[in-house]
């Protein structure tokens, strides 16, 4: 019996979108197990009967409620009328429309069905290509490498030393530039920067200046040179945007604090009671969180747009810069990002705007505003099994099936898949410092969707509890590196790279309910196909290898030279805490 309330579709959003300028993705819920089969009956809607097909519905994605089913369309004449045919195990048929459930088909094709009205090109959400082929490093400028010892700030501190909310270690442009061949050798072609503007703090998202780069980190100048460096070498530079807020020490809100409502910017901020000041820790004006020295800017002023607009603008057409992340996204108007976007992509249209967003970020990702978010949704499922080990390997992967199902395939493959970050735990930390654990997880990011992104120093096997020890000094000296683990970081890197299977939306993972902490999955594409094992538990397991691709024989990607594992081989043992990697050709392909 088909369980008609679990049963969802509806136009827009993830469920019916157009993939590129001449293909929409279909999407449909079911209730797991429940339906076997779907079709999809579609046409178009002005000559439904010379212009009609039947597409057998691909499983996508399954979590612990739901099942969720695609299928990709090419309507000749751009429109599409639908619906779709559910088959139950004992043949029975139930037809969804929009207009309902019936157990006929319809009469009339183009009377109440779902209804693609039409795929404008302008309407597909189209995020920039580069970003699916990208592996992005994030920088924490004061801490990564203190290149020119003349811009240290007063009082700053011997390299290497214990980060607080307040000391400063001299890490600055320079130093990146002189650090490019390191990240060239890692495999990096995009970077991520926190903040660099002039700010007053070492985090820099208190903005004073948003026109200048902090003086400790160098000039605009130095940005410039950095710039260009990393583009010489084929890495994109993505710079930190705080507009949700700004720091005490911006002129406009200086000019607030001196004058009160009588202040010509008096309207540039949410003000709630006069005079500005701080009552039992909270700020008589709006801020970020309850931080008085960051008070929030009001983006529905149309100064403070101008401003913003021109600030995004000048770096972009100024320093060549590869887009933006934009910090607190999700407090700021859709209204401003509307017009940013717009702004942006005049300039560039290959620009990568990201959001950060902690949460189901939909309203933001439909073409109008972001191009993704940072995925932190993903970094959960992710700490909540390898780290914390909280979950097991099915609940694992019906976490990851509901994010597959819950955005536009374009979406996912550019979203910014994280471990952690300047606002998190270090992973290795998480990982109760097992760097086998930590390895598990860097696995999976960097064989999956979207674009991985490295905390600086994660490589190197760098911890520290949350803020400010998730933030010390990079460490240069190889003897207090994990070189081993740099050596892992590069491969698996290459791996990715050189597979462009483990870079599409080829998934699918396989259950072993013998073994509930083992994760097995597959990846593939046209031309190849990987299977990992990752066994995420303090105990050997012996592991059967899914039936033999059809192509003929494995080989284990994780040792050198390939060794090569038979069809008749059933079986791969695993060390606790160990991974193989298996590769062939797709069916019907060379071997």
């Amino acid at each position: 019996m088909i369980m008609l309330e679990a049963v969802y579709h509806r136009m827009g959003q993830n469920w019916s979108y157009a993939y590129n300028d001449s293909t929409l993705h279909i999407r449909i819920r079911t209730k797991r197990n429940n339906v076997p089969r779907i079709d999809l009956h579609c046409g178009d809607k002005y000559n439904s009967e010379k212009y009609k097909e039947t597409i057998s519905m691909e499983r996508l994605a399954s979590d612990g409620l739901f099942d969720y089913w695609q299928a990709a369309v090419q309507p000749r004449f751009r429109r599409l009328v639908y619906y779709f045919a559910l088959h139950s195990d004992n043949g029975e048929i139930l037809y969804f429309l929009e207009k309902g459930f019936f157990d006929q088909p319809p009469k009339v094709m183009y009377e109440g069905l779902f209804d693609f009205s039409y795929l404008n090109p302008q309407d597909v959400h189209m995020p920039p290509a580069w970003v699916k082929d990208a592996v992005f490093y994030q920088i924490f400028p004061e801490r990564f490498a203190n290149g020119d010892p003349s811009n240290d700030p007063e009082g700053v501190q011997e390299w290497g030393g214990t980060p607080s909310a307040g000391n400063f270690f001299g890490g600055d442009l320079q130093g990146v530039i002189d650090h490019l061949d390191y990240l060239s050798e890692l495999g990096i072609n995009a970077l991520y920067f926190n903040p660099l503007f002039a700010a007053t703090t070492n985090h820099k998202y208190d903005t004073a200046d948003y026109m200048r780069i902090d003086p400790h980190f160098g000039t605009n100048e130095k940005l410039r040179e950095l710039v260009d460096a990393c583009h010489a070498r084929g890495i994109r530079v993505l710079l930190d945007a705080v507009f949700n807020h700004c720091g005490h020490t911006f002129p406009p809100f200086v000019d607030v604090l001196n004058n009160g409502p009588d202040s010509r910017y008096a309207d540039w901020f949410h003000i709630r009671e006069w005079p500005l000041r701080v009552v039992d820790g909270i700020p008589t004006y709006d801020t970020f969180a309850f931080e008085p020295i960051m008070p929030k800017l009001n983006t529905a002023n149309e100064e403070v747009k101008a401003y913003l607009l021109n600030v995004g603008r000048f770096w972009l057409e100024e320093m060549g810069l590869d887009g933006w992340r934009l910090d607190v996204a999700n407090e700021v108007d859709h209204q401003f990002w509307r017009e940013f976007r717009s702004e942006i992509k005049r300039i560039n249209p290959s620009a990568y705007i990201l959001g950060e967003i902690m949460h189901d970020s939909m309203p933001w990702l439909q073409g109008d505003q972001f191009d993704a978010v940072m995925n932190y949704p993903f970094t959960n499922i992710l700490l909540n099994f390898f780290a914390r080990r909280l979950t097991n390997a099915a609940e694992f992967a019906q976490a990851i099936g509901t994010q597959l199902a819950g955005y536009p395939q374009q979406v996912t493959e550019v979203s910014f898949n994280l471990l952690g970050s300047h606002d998190t735990t270090r992973l290795l930390t998480l990982c109760g410092g097992n760097v086998e654990r930590m390895k598990l997880a860097t696995l999976f990011q960097l064989t999956y969707l979207g674009a991985p992104c490295i905390y600086y120093g994660d490589e190197i096997g760098m911890d520290g509890e949350h803020d400010p020890l998730n933030r010390k000094c990079m460490e240069w000296d190889k003897s207090k590196q994990n070189t081993e683990l740099l050596s892992f970081f590069r491969s698996m890197i290459s791996l990715r790279k050189a597979h462009p299977a483990l870079r599409g939306s080829g998934l699918r993972f396989l259950p072993v309910p013998e073994h509930p902490q083992l994760l097995i999955y597959e990846r593939w594409d046209g031309n190849e196909r990987f299977l990992f094992m990752l066994n995420n538990e303090d105990a050997p397991v012996v592991a059967a290898i899914p039936a033999a691709h059809p192509a003929g024989s494995w080989r284990t990607v994780n040792s050198e030279p390939y060794a090569t594992v038979e069809e008749s081989a059933v079986q791969v043992a695993l060390p606790p805490y160990g991974y193989t990697i298996l590769h062939a050709p797709a069916a019907g392909t060379a071997g």
